[in-house]
């Protein structure tokens, strides 16, 4: 029955003369979407509403599975799209759609009509009504509820008109590429892969870097983290991935500097070169997966000492989540069950047996003065030797 979908977006409504840029770019991320899929699908917009039309035979859970990745969608409504060939057939129609949809269950209902063009023959209140009589005459199981219904008909009078009731839920935000581009550091664990996600949400593009360590860390845990990234993009759109060889400066902040700020001195070094990568490609900030107090590298403190190395805005979404909520955001986004597969990243292979957890700025600095002789120099033999893999 369902040939065509209503897109129902939020927050997009508000933004006045600039619309149509959102609504634009949400139209083009719902047809990446769906060029994953099988089936050919028209996208288009019309005063306020945007539609997907079905040009050829396809997959309703697939399609809906794939607009439900699409962020700045509100809602998908399932719809059967007619043309105006008087209220006599509207009637029918909607009697036809009340019997595939609901069957032969007790459904109560209300009618909300929408005239959008004024030169329909009948005004909102005289379809509900007469639409309303129409459905009680033909379908012996239904019976009208205005205030609590189990089922609400919306009928939309535009230059076709639209029935639909089912509403399914998107997972809305903004289109991703109405907000700049960001970097994610992106590990293997549970939390990177959702501040990705949940910035990517607000219409930001998303680059990722990854730090290696081989053979401290096995090309098993290289490509649990390639399959996130790829999971992250089926929401974010592509993303590049920048894969550092980080193992000869991990080796030698180890052997020069106190093993309590291992973390902290590590963490810097990596901020620094992402930050690289990010100016290179223009983002315009990093994201990260920290949460306040989860371990010694996210004490206020800690934080406070990490962005001092930092000329570009660092994104934290997860700052103030708990374990349990990144848990159930990595569960709905399908990233979960690759981030606790057993390979371990560098993050956890060189962690202090008692990391500090209140650092001072100006002792950590006296400790990275120890590695003055070589660091520059391996940073830069780190950026001139990065993989880069394209995820799309």
């Amino acid at each position: 029955m369902y040939k065509a979908f209503l897109i129902k977006y939020g927050e997009i409504g508000t933004k006045g003369k600039n619309r149509y840029l959102f609504e634009d770019a949400l139209c083009r991320q719902i047809r990446r979407a769906l060029k994953k899929i099988d089936g050919e699908f028209a996208v288009s917009k019309e005063q306020g509403r945007i539609y997907v039309e079905a040009l050829s035979e396809f997959d309703y859970e697939e399609a809906v599975s794939a607009l439900q990745t699409v962020f700045g969608i509100l809602w998908i409504c399932p719809m059967m799209q007619i043309e105006d060939n008087g209220f006599d057939d509207l009637a029918a129609n909607a009697i036809e759609y009340m019997k595939k949809v609901y069957g032969d269950k007790p459904v109560t209902f209300k009618v909300k009509a929408r005239r959008a063009r004024k030169n329909y023959e009948k005004n909102s209140m005289e379809i509900n009504m007469d639409l309303g009589e129409r459905l009680l005459e033909a379908l012996p199981n239904v019976s009208v509820d205005v205030h609590n219904p189990d089922a609400e008909l919306n009928v939309e009078i535009r230059n076709k008109i639209n029935i639909y009731s089912e509403f399914i839920k998107g997972p809305g935000g903004m289109p991703v590429g109405t907000n700049g581009k960001a970097t994610l550091l992106l590990s293997g664990g549970i939390d990177s892969p959702v501040a990705g996600y949940m910035i990517a949400k607000r219409g930001v593009i998303i680059d990722a870097v990854y730090f290696h360590a081989p053979p401290y860390t096995s090309d098993r845990a290289k490509q649990k983290v390639i399959d996130l990234a790829k999971e992250v993009a089926v929401y974010s759109g592509p993303i590049n991935l920048h894969i550092v060889n980080f193992t000869d400066i991990q080796l030698y902040i180890y052997d020069q500097c106190p093993h309590d700020e291992l973390t902290i001195i590590m963490r810097r070094y990596m901020m620094k070169i992402a930050e690289y990568f990010a100016i290179k490609e223009e983002s315009l900030g990093l994201i990260t997966g920290e949460s306040i107090g989860q371990v010694a590298s996210q004490t206020m403190h800690s934080l406070a000492v990490t962005n001092e190395v930092c000329t570009l805005p660092v994104m934290r979404p997860l700052i103030g989540f708990d374990k349990q909520d990144i848990i159930d955001i990595s569960q709905q986004i399908g990233t979960f069950e690759t981030s606790i597969l057993p390979f371990e990243d560098c993050c956890t292979i060189f962690v202090a047996k008692h990391p500090v957890t209140k650092p001072n700025l100006k002792a950590i600095k006296r400790s990275e003065l120890k590695l003055r002789e070589k660091i520059d120099e391996m940073v830069k033999v780190a950026i001139d030797t990065t993989e880069t893999i394209w995820i799309d």
